[in-house]
Formats: structure tokens, sequence, C-alpha cells
């Protein structure tokens, strides 16, 4: 059976979360704002304008090349992208070409089987966004609001070797790119975009053949999806005999399908030149400085750190590293703490996270400040209060922000760890349901956590869960 590879690399365009645009002062993130409502003269193309730089552009694509490995360039220059489109009202993009802001480049992309694959950087550089079309009632509609938007268009080298790899590459970029606060990196709102460019060849072989590219693809899954349907259609046109044409490909999201928008565009097509209007962008040492100053310690980095220095597994680790507040959170507990790094883990993987899933916050939004949660933790540990009284304690802590001794004090939660109480409880449960303690005597049990339920219900969720079942076990085996 002949065996295929495929060959993928991707194009990626990251809207930066800078406050205003490139080169004016509209605002730079107009996601749900009323068509052609932040534009001014500069964005919209209008006669005689000139562009300004805007320097945070410059500094948030030196973050991102600094964490791809790029060698960031001292001189960088823009160009002219020239082609025709309702979208961009001045006939042509401000881009960089042949001078960007930074060369090469890679990502270590950890994959399933525990290795990793490094996918090469070809193109690293600053641009402005163009514009959107849209077609309503039979006409095609132009919003003008996105032009001038700031982007880092960044292009693999043709590394990938399947779908998987695709939406894992992009994941790790998605959380790189929150991880140094330079996008938010939302497919949905077009944040992050990618094309793929696909080819197959012959397993074994090393030359690469021709490819399509996939545009308009809104989410990771979906692009997951459209990467999988073009490499089979490849593999089908190759079987039958047919050449892969140069074709750029449109996805659509309702019918799940690619259809062919035009044949790919060459280089030649743009007639790039240097922007007139734009100074060379001088990165000297002091500025570049300033910028790495604190720069952090990166995802990857800190999860094998994780690993290494606190002996979490490898599945934790991940987790905690997905974002970085999170992570940040993690090590403020453990410190505040003081005890085994897997109890604070267990925490916040069990019931932090999902705190944070449910009001739809990031941990440094959080009311329950590392020294809370310590502080919940160390109230379990001592059997102040049970486990789940210190799970309701942190949801108290977050809906109202006071300290948690103060809430346990003020509400009576610590724990009942009287013998005669509890023994007073269990007693009258278990006389008032003969039923269950024959069942449970006669064999079946696992009605003693029906039992300490009860107890644990009688009690008001304070009593010591493990003397419950002691106390149980007596009057119900003896």
């Amino acid at each position: 059976m002949t065996e295929y590879e495929a060959i993928i690399g991707l194009e990626t365009h990251i809207q930066l979360n800078t406050e205003t645009k490139i080169f004016c002062a509209c605002k730079a993130d107009s996601w749900g704002d009323p068509a052609n409502s932040n534009i001014c003269p500069v964005c919209s193309g209008l006669p005689g304008v000139l562009p300004v730089l805007n320097r945070a552009v410059v500094e948030k694509a030196v973050l991102l090349a600094k964490a791809m490995h790029a060698e960031v360039q001292s001189d960088s220059y823009f160009d002219r992208k020239n082609y025709f489109y309702p979208d961009l009202p001045k006939g042509y993009q401000i881009t960089q070409n042949d001078h960007p802001i930074a060369l090469g480049g890679y990502m270590d992309l950890p994959l399933p089987d525990g290795g990793t694959r490094k996918v090469g950087i070809t193109k690293l550089h600053m641009e402005e966004d163009a514009g959107k079309t849209k077609h309503e009632h039979g006409r095609r509609l132009v919003d003008f609001n996105r032009c001038g938007v700031p982007l880092i268009e960044m292009v693999t080298a043709p590394d990938l070797r399947s779908a998987d790899e695709v939406a894992a590459y992009l994941i790790r970029l998605r959380q790189l790119l929150r991880w140094l606060d330079i996008s938010e990196a939302d497919m949905e709102k077009g944040h992050l975009r990618a094309d793929a460019n696909v080819s197959i060849r012959l397993k074994g072989e090393t030359g690469l053949n021709e490819k399509t590219e996939i545009k308009n693809v809104n989410s990771i899954e979906s692009l997951r999806t459209a990467v999988e349907k073009e490499i089979a259609r490849q593999i089908r046109e190759v079987e039958a005999g047919n050449a892969i044409e140069a074709w750029t490909l449109d996805w659509d999201e309702d019918t799940q399908s690619l259809s062919k928008m035009r044949s790919k565009e060459t280089m030649a097509d743009y007639r790039y030149f240097k922007e007139p209007d734009l100074l060379v962008v001088r990165l000297d040492e002091a500025w570049e400085s300033a910028i790495l100053a604190d720069f952090p310690e990166l995802p990857l980095a800190r999860r094998e750190r994780f690993v290494r220095e606190y002996g979490l597994p490898e599945y934790d680790a991940d987790i905690l590293t997905s974002e970085r507040s999170l992570s940040d959170y993690f090590e403020s507990v453990n410190q505040a703490y003081g005890g085994d790094p897997k109890r604070v883990s267990n925490w916040l993987m069990n019931d932090v996270l999902r705190l944070l899933n449910e009001q739809g916050l990031e941990a440094k939004d959080l009311k329950v400040t590392p020294g809370y949660l310590a502080e919940i933790i160390k109230l379990v540990d001592a059997n102040t209060i049970n486990t789940p009284t210190g799970k309701a304690l942190l949801e108290k802590v977050q809906q109202t922000g006071q300290p948690p001794k103060e809430i346990v004090e003020a509400e009576g939660l610590a724990q009942v760890s009287d013998t005669g109480l509890i023994r007073e409880i269990a007693a009258r449960i278990v006389a008032e349901n003969p039923d269950s303690v024959e069942k449970f005597r006669g064999g079946k049990e696992g009605l003693m956590g029906w039992f300490v339920g009860q107890v644990m219900r009688e009690s008001k969720g304070k009593a010591d869960p493990n003397l419950a079942r002691e106390v149980l076990e007596e009057l119900l085996k003896g």
C-alpha cells in the first residue's frame, strides 16, 4: 500500500492588543462596533494623509520574536504591497518584506509520544490589517473598521506533518501570545487567523510538491478538519493520476467543505517597494533592553521546572502552565502553604479551575488570594474544618472577599469532632432506618457511604467524616 505524508506550513496573522492602530490614533479593537464607526482619514486611505508608527507595535513584535528565538534586527523597513480589493482603500497594504523586524526563529512543539518537533519560522514581520467585506441583501458591503489594525504575520516552514500537529501548534501559539500579553488570540474574533499551506508526498521523499492554501477558517478545530479533508482530497487526486494545482481554497463552516477561490498569487503580483512615508525602524540596544527587561519565563520552560522543582506529574504541570496568571497563582499559593505542592495542585485543578470556569475569571481576578487559599488548605489539614466545608468555604471567600478564618468563626463552620455528639446522631439514624441496617448486615456494605452521608447531612456538613465512619461501623457491625 502506498504511504503518503503531509507537508504543512501555516501563515498566521496575530492582532496585537495595543490601544490604538498601527499608523493612527483610532481604537485598535473594534469587535462589535458598528461598521465604519472606528476610522479616520489615515486608516481609510484619504489623499494627503501620512502614517505615524505606533511604538507599542514594535515592542510587542520584539517580545514575540524573542519568544520564537528569532534574530531581532536593529534596522527594519516598511514596504508597500500593491493589490486592488474593495477592503483595501489605499490600493496597497503597508507591510514588511525585504527587511522585517526579525529573521528566523522556531518553536519547539511537544508531541504526544513525548518528543518535540522543531517548527521553523521563515517570516516574522509587522503590518496593517485590511478591512472586511460581506454580502447582505444581494449587495457587497465594506467595513473599514479593521483597516490599520496592527498585525504580526508569522509564517512557519513546512515542518508540520498532520492536522493534529497543526492544531497543537496553534494551541501552543495561542498560549504563548496570551502569556506574553501581546494578543487576546481569540480566533472567533479574528485576533488570531491562520491559513494552511498543504501538500503531500510519498513517505521517504524529500522534495516539495505543489501546495494549496486554505483560508477563512475561524477556529482551531475547523482548521484541523479542513486540513484533514484537503490531505484526503490530494491523495485521491494523485492516485487517480491527476496533478495537484496551486489553488487558494475557501472553507465553508456551515457545510464543512472546501471550494476553489482562485489560483494562488505570486510575489511578483504584489510589486513590493519601500514605503516612502515611513522612516527606518531603528531598534537600538537601549530600547531593546528596556523591552526585554521583564521578559518572563516561557510556558514550556515553566512546565519543565514545575515537574523538576515541585515533583508534579506532567499532566498537572501542563494544566497549571496553560495560562500565566494561573501559573503565578500556583507558585504564590505553594509558597504561602509551605507543604506538599501536589496538595496545592489538587486544590487548583479540582476546585479553583471549576470556580474560574463558572465565573469566567482568570486567577489574577480571584478574591480568593493565594494567601487565603493556603489558609483554607491548612484549616483542612488541621481538621479544623472538613474537606466539604473547605470547598464551600472557597466559594464563600470568593463571594465576600473575607478571610477564611473570620468566616469559619462567624458561621460556626468548625468541624465537629465530639465523639459523643456524632454517636448520638449516628445512633438515631441507625434506629430510624432498620431496612437499610438489615441490608447492610446482609452484605450490602456499600450502604456505609449512605449512612455517613446522613450523618453529614444531620450535622450540616460539620461532622468529621472519618470519625462518623468509625462510629457507624461500630454500631452497624457490633
